[in-house]
């Protein structure tokens, strides 16, 4: 599309060349190459970046515990913000801010909108690459 815009032919001078997969069933329908095993090792490292949601539980009950409106006897893994709690809806973003700043990244607002209780942000961010 950029392309097009800047008046250059680029299909005139760009050509691919595609072969077909053989239809012989002994051979694997991929090869091992460099890249692929570089795409492996890549993923295999992405995998290994979440965090233990026992350490993510830990961290998520001492945040909330720290929030002000809170009576820290009453926090516990189930507790929800509301019902447990007494906490309204403002509060609750709040405790989703901290729990932004405390795990280094940002929570979608339609996620955020979802996190109710200690079980649920700890769900989400022990399944979310980006925490740290």
């Amino acid at each position: 599309m950029a392309a097009r815009k800047c008046g250059l032919p680029l299909m005139k001078y760009l050509r691919v060349h595609v072969d077909s997969l053989p239809n012989n069933n002994n051979r694997l329908p991929f090869t091992i190459s460099p890249i692929n095993v570089f795409l492996r090792r890549f993923s295999e490292e992405v995998r290994g970046t979440f965090l233990d949601k026992s350490e993510v539980t830990d961290r998520v009950i001492s945040t909330v515990k720290n929030f002000q409106k809170v009576d820290p006897s009453k926090v516990n893994p189930n507790a929800h913000f509301q019902n447990d709690l007494g906490l309204d809806s403002l509060d609750a973003v709040e405790i989703v801010m901290a729990l932004e700043e405390e795990f280094g990244f940002e929570i979608p607002d339609n996620e955020a909108d979802k996190i109710n209780s200690i079980k649920l942000a700890v769900d989400f961010i022990a399944s979310h690459p980006q925490a740290k």
